[in-house]
């Protein structure tokens, strides 16, 4: 059996290459609810309707084990799912936040997220648990993600909002910024350069990844030998998320199919 994943987009990819580089035996069944994306800018009860839509259609395609490679649904359809759904679940919260707060050396953090994830609050609460004296710094950037879905990775106007994003960052003499949302590595080399060598960043794309490797082994799921090839679904426009996917990640995609998860209403 295979492990789920899905994402509002290309975004969550950037989970796959950590859970392929971490478990190379492993099969994985990717969705990118391209039709919907982005996640970002809705509200919470309508993420844990997209939320639970998903995992219904991965649960379809048979798997052992689903992540959540989506930080606004992590925040907010994370519960809902585990007490719906009989299958371990796991999200990039958790583990990006406890990366973070281990890095850090003077406990002043800054989150780079979409306006849902920042406003739910998941990152601050979960960082704060860990380092109660903690100086966080909750930053929304809405535009990333459209930046990444339209391939404009290294263009003057990204860029111009990189800088315009993390002004705050400078003036606070922050140490550690956990980019939290599955877009956000592709544009770390931009945010690396503005902010220097000194501040690190932390991708949760990882630490999920090493979250997945522990849950496959304490449940006895994990594949003693290679499996077979990977599936890749989107709900609108396959062909441009293969050609998309294809250009930003070194990995292959044999074919990207059309998948509309049953809605729960209309």
């Amino acid at each position: 059996m295979a492990i789920g994943l899905f994402d509002s987009g290309i975004g969550g990819l950037t989970v796959l290459q950590e859970l392929k580089h971490k478990l190379p035996h492993e099969q994985f069944i990717y969705f990118g609810d391209t039709a919907r994306v982005p996640y970002g800018n809705k509200s919470q009860e309508t993420i844990i309707r997209y939320a639970i839509e998903n995992t219904i259609a991965l649960i379809e395609k048979e798997i052992k084990l689903l992540v959540i490679a989506c930080n606004t649904a992590s925040a907010f359809a994370l519960p809902k799912l585990r007490q719906l759904f009989n299958l371990p679940i796991v999200g990039v919260i958790e583990p990006g936040a406890h990366q973070a707060a281990r890095l850090s050396r003077h406990q002043r953090i800054a989150v780079l997220g979409t306006r849902g994830t920042i406003q739910s609050g998941a990152y601050q609460q979960a960082i704060q648990g860990l380092l109660p004296d903690a100086t966080i710094l909750p930053i929304e950037c809405p535009l990333f993600v459209h930046f990444v879905e339209e391939k404009l990775l290294h263009h003057p106007a990204t860029e111009l909002m990189v800088q315009e994003y993390l002004r705050p960052i400078k003036e606070q003499q922050i140490d550690t910024v956990l980019l939290g949302c599955t877009h956000y590595p592709l544009l770390s080399h931009l945010i690396q350069q503005e902010l220097g060598p000194d501040v690190k960043l932390v991708n949760s794309a990882t630490c999920c990844a090493d979250q997945v490797y522990d849950l496959l082994q304490q449940h006895e799921l994990a594949s003693s030998s290679l499996s077979g090839r990977d599936y890749y679904y989107t709900s609108d426009a396959p062909q441009q998320f293969k050609r998309l996917g294809e250009t930003l990640f070194p990995f292959q995609f044999e074919s990207v199919e059309l998948l509309l998860p049953h809605r729960l209403y209309h």
